[in-house]
């Protein structure tokens, strides 16, 4: 991508390496189709921190490691082209947007409040599960060829995670916003003294 600094550069592969680590730290708990994963967090944190086009860039980084073989995702087999093909993939591609649309709305403003972070990554995660259920229910509908209404899709992909992908985003709203504070203290201190 064309007008990328170094530094830019290497905030894009830090937060890529951050979801891949996330991914790894998790591969414990991947006895589920869906398992719980730290990775929404670090997307909608990339959201608020990178902005839209950095924090998208870096999930898209994320994917094309795995995509090309090395094993940065969280289920087996972990990273090869045929992970498309998984269920979860879906929620992999929505890492993507997901980071996108949380920096849309946080960076909306030159000196967001808490209630924006929040809100940029309240609709980034909705953004995750827009994308990835139904790449898992036509996954699991289609290619595996097996029959999962609807509610069956959600009871998988959707209700046992949804409570814990939410308090992720307001944690990671508050994070970003602490973090922002400490590197861009000036912006911070005209708006809370309303100039």
């Amino acid at each position: 991508m064309k007008n990328l600094s170094a530094r830019d550069m290497v905030l894009v592969s830090m937060f890529a390496a951050l979801a891949a680590a996330g991914a790894i730290v998790f591969r414990w708990l991947g006895a589920t189709l869906i398992p719980f994963s730290i990775v929404p967090f670090v997307v909608v944190l990339a959201g608020c921190i990178l902005g839209p086009r950095l924090a998208a860039l870096s999930m898209f980084l994320y994917m094309l490691i795995g995509l090309v073989g090395v094993p940065v995702f969280e289920t087996a087999p972990f990273g090869t082209p045929a992970y498309v093909i998984r269920p979860t993939f879906g929620f992999i591609m929505g890492f993507i947007p997901a980071a996108y649309v949380t920096g849309r709305v946080v960076h909306g403003s030159n000196a967001p409040g808490i209630a924006r972070y929040v809100a940029g990554t309240l609709a980034g995660t909705a953004v995750l599960y827009v994308v990835g259920l139904p790449y898992l229910y036509l996954i699991l509908n289609f290619y595996m060829g097996q029959s999962f209404p609807v509610m069956t899709v959600l009871q998988i992909g959707f209700i046992p995670f949804v409570l814990w992908d939410i308090m992720k985003a307001v944690i990671a709203a508050g994070l970003a916003r602490a973090v922002q504070r400490r590197l861009f203290p000036d912006s911070y201190n005209m708006q809370e003294s309303g100039t």
